[in-house]
């Protein structure tokens, strides 16, 4: 995979744990908060590894913190794709 995108990252957020049923992961959810879309830190942590072993790329806990939105992550995971 050359590229990750954002429906890439419905489709790993959608098999986390604890996903809240509220939240329909097709809706335009780029730029709106884990927090708000109902995602705690463990949930966002279990992304990170699920990216790490899919794709070989791996997330520090200090970048999780900084990841604040789907979109955020999407353009992390591309930036070291492309390193």
């Amino acid at each position: 995979m050359t590229t990750f995108g954002l429906d890439d990252m419905r489709r790993i957020m959608g098999g986390c744990a604890g996903v809240p049923e509220t939240i329909d992961l097709n809706d335009d959810i780029g730029d709106i908060t884990f927090v708000d879309l109902g995602y705690d830190s463990l949930a966002v942590l279990e992304m990170a590894a699920r990216i790490q072993q899919e794709l070989g790329v791996r997330i520090p806990d200090d970048a999780v913190d900084e990841m604040k939105t789907p979109q955020a992550a999407v353009d992390y995971v591309n930036r070291r794709l492309a390193a």
